[in-house]
């Protein structure tokens, strides 16, 4: 079984038919979703879905491209939001210098809030990042009070910030972005990623992987993303799933399976 442990369900493309979207990966042996939230208006959708459909879990976040429009989402209200039992980590949260849609000083500041959050409710934090590898390191290793661990989502940085990511005791996760022909240098990345620190995912409905690129991406393309990284890395596919499963549970381990009738 595979986990594609960040997608997007509640985008249209995908949330116009989300027992169908599930179905199609739960038959190409995908069993778990995680749908990540980006804005606080979103919250309530991913919790519904998650509510509404086994082996569906959520998180509360802001992405950075909204921080500017979200200057009173603190860590109180995100902690209290991952109260709820479907919720097991807090963003997608994190740096974007590429885009630069939000002022970057509000960018850090709502970093710092999601960081605080996740201390407080001992939550993983995904972290996004591109364009930012400095700033994202430096606000991961300020001092505060609790564990940090979390997941840096879609990698697609260098094997310098990988091995820092990891030294902070971050797992890493890669997309359909690891298949594409001209990503030469995350390939030579992801062979270097320790197997126990691994997960997949498709950040569907984006980046879909080869070969279904020009598609809209669904949660069941993980498998190829899966099939490719096996490949790329010299395991067996049964293998490379059974540990990303495992190290997904590991990291959320708020999260729990519904058990079989």
């Amino acid at each position: 079984m595979l986990i594609d442990s960040h997608c997007h369900l509640n985008y249209a493309s995908l949330g116009e038919d989300v027992p169908g979207v599930l179905a199609r990966a739960r038959a190409a042996g995908v069993g778990g979703f995680l749908a990540i939230s980006c804005r606080a208006n979103e919250w309530d959708g991913v919790i519904a879905l998650a509510d509404t459909h086994p082996g569906v879990w959520a998180t509360v976040g802001i992405h950075p491209h909204e921080a500017d429009e979200h200057p009173d989402t603190d860590a109180a209200t995100l902690t209290a939001a991952a109260a709820h039992p479907r919720v097991i980590g807090i963003g997608e949260t994190g740096l974007d210098y590429y885009y630069d849609k939000s002022d970057r000083g509000r960018q850090q500041a709502s970093f710092r809030s999601h960081i605080t959050a996740a201390r407080i409710a001992g939550l993983p934090l995904i972290v996004h990042t591109r364009d930012a590898e400095a700033d994202t390191l430096a606000l991961l290793k300020e001092p505060g009070e609790g564990r940090l661990n979390g997941v840096i989502h879609c990698f697609t940085a260098s094997q310098a910030f990988a091995d820092e990511a990891l030294a902070l005791g971050f797992y890493i996760s890669l997309s359909g972005i690891v298949t594409f022909k001209n990503a030469r240098d995350l390939q030579d990345t992801a062979r270097t990623i320790p197997a126990d620190r691994l997960l997949v995912e498709t950040d569907s409905p984006y980046l879909a992987p080869v070969p279904m690129r020009g598609k809209t991406c669904e949660p069941g393309f993980v498998a190829h993303t899966a099939r490719f990284l096996a490949g790329l890395r010299g395991v067996d596919e049964a293998e490379l799933a059974r540990t990303t499963t495992a190290n997904f549970f590991n990291l959320f381990s708020k999260a729990q399976l519904p058990q079989a009738s």
